[in-house]
């Protein structure tokens, strides 16, 4: 909408632990006219593909336990087709539209923030935005959080709380696994192009990327503060400029 001062939607992408999350929580946290002023951020629709796999895993257990075939993962978690990956982006693209037909004054008053994380070994970035549906992609802008394998390792440890693999904020891969899915991405390719926008089923897409490698996210303090608003500033410039 022409006089609206906040992004339609926001796709936050990065390695696993990077940081996505807890700029999430940083902005839930701030008070709703700060953040619009600030960071161009309205009320809050998120939308997190964690939680749809995460019952998948569940849905799988207990199936295992009642003596049945599990239907997404074998038996160390990993998906049992490749397109799995790509029915959680399709699965996103259909929680968006349901909240754009239920909420009201969603287009007006609500910033959707949509997080995920993809890595090369199941199709990277790349075959994850072939999948985004043509409603996400007119309103959208990227924000891509910036880490070395190393760093999403350190932290992917560290927020590990065995007691609540479900938890957003606490949730871990064993190392293994975010060796074999995460070490390779594939965003320096995809946005090697243009530094300020993607191209993606022909839409430009603008993107800003957030240098998280010295962790400003963990502490939710003013150096969090700072650097995301100047980094969406960026990018509401590039949103309204229109490419």
């Amino acid at each position: 909408m022409a006089d609206k001062q906040t992004f339609d939607v926001l796709l936050l992408l990065a390695r696993p632990a990077a940081g996505k999350s807890e700029i999430i929580h940083y902005l839930e946290n701030t008070h709703l006219g700060d953040r619009e002023k600030r960071f161009h951020v309205g009320r809050l629709s998120k939308i997190d593909d964690f939680p749809m796999l995460w019952t998948w895993f569940e849905e799988d257990a207990l199936l295992e336990k009642m003596g049945h075939p599990r239907l997404h993962t074998d038996s160390e978690g990993y998906f049992l087709w490749q397109h799995l990956w790509d029915l959680l982006i399709e699965r996103m693209g259909l929680e968006y539209l349901k909240r754009k037909r239920d909420i009201e004054g969603f287009e007006k008053e609500y910033t959707t923030l949509i997080e995920f994380s993809r890595g090369s070994e199941h199709g990277g970035y790349a075959g994850a935005f072939e999948h985004l549906s043509r409603e996400i992609l007119e309103h959208s802008a990227v924000l891509y959080v910036d880490v070395s394998w190393e760093e999403s390792l350190r932290k992917n440890r560290k927020r590990a709380n065995t007691d609540r693999p479900d938890s957003i904020l606490e949730h871990s891969l064993p190392d293994q696994k975010l060796e074999r899915l995460y070490k390779e991405v594939d965003w320096t390719q995809v946005s090697r192009g243009d530094p300020q926008y993607l191209s993606v089923q022909g839409y430009r897409i603008p993107y800003v990327v957030f240098d998280n490698s010295d962790d400003v996210t963990t502490a939710q303090g003013k150096s969090l503060g700072s650097r995301l608003e100047t980094c969406l500033a960026d990018l509401w410039k590039l949103y309204c400029s229109g490419g």
